[in-house]
């Protein structure tokens, strides 16, 4: 642009008063601002939706959310991406996951063994030996009355289904849990990558 062309449009542009100015700015901010969203709407609808889960934990009773969650979203075709970390390493290690356990030991919320005789059972009653084993069959026998799927059977239609199983590479090394323990098709990922994963996700949950 040549120099008087450019003195002409700073003469121009001096002459707005700061209010306009301001608001033409602010317009200007709006448009851009509206631009991105509908670009992000656009990228959003042509990709399916995702979910990214997080497993912290490996007692029976603590396997079935993230696994019902992650079946039941790769039937609706969603992308998912389940993060299996610390404890939760158990629900895809070949040689835990057949072994999982319920305590009834700090556990409020655990209904009643007998559904006719609404008593809980006491945390010192919980503590003696051969409870948690019966709390665990218990538990079994409540998922078998309700057709629910075995865990295994969850996990191979969640790997059937598209999704992914991520086991914490960090926290492997910490539970001293080796790739060969893992479930076939279970992918090793580090926390970065799983980030990067979960940043873009419709609905990221943490169990």
């Amino acid at each position: 642009m040549a120099d008087g062309q450019t003195q002409a449009l700073q003469s121009t542009v001096d002459r707005i008063s700061p209010e306009l100015l301001e608001q033409i700015r602010h317009e200007l901010r709006a448009e851009i601002l509206q631009q991105v969203r509908d670009e992000l709407a656009r990228q959003r609808a042509e990709r399916p939706r995702r979910l990214a889960l997080v497993a912290s934990k490996g007692s029976l009773d603590m396997a079935y959310p993230p696994l019902i969650m992650a079946s039941t979203a790769v039937s609706l075709g969603w992308e998912v991406g389940i993060f299996c970390t610390f404890y939760g390493l158990d629900i895809v290690n070949r040689q835990k996951l057949p072994y999982l356990k319920v305590s009834p030991v700090g556990n409020p919320a655990m209904p009643a063994p007998i559904s006719q005789i609404p008593v809980h059972v006491p945390n010192i009653v919980g503590m003696l030996p051969g409870m948690t084993e019966l709390a665990t069959k218990v538990m079994q026998s409540w998922m078998d009355r309700a057709n629910m799927l075995p865990l295994k059977d969850m996990i191979d239609v969640t790997l059937e289904g598209g999704g992914h199983f991520f086991a914490c590479a960090t926290s492997m090394g910490v539970m001293n849990v080796k790739k060969e323990d893992l479930i076939d098709g279970v992918e090793m990922l580090g926390a970065t990558a799983f980030l990067e994963f979960a940043s873009e996700a419709d609905v990221a949950l943490f169990i």
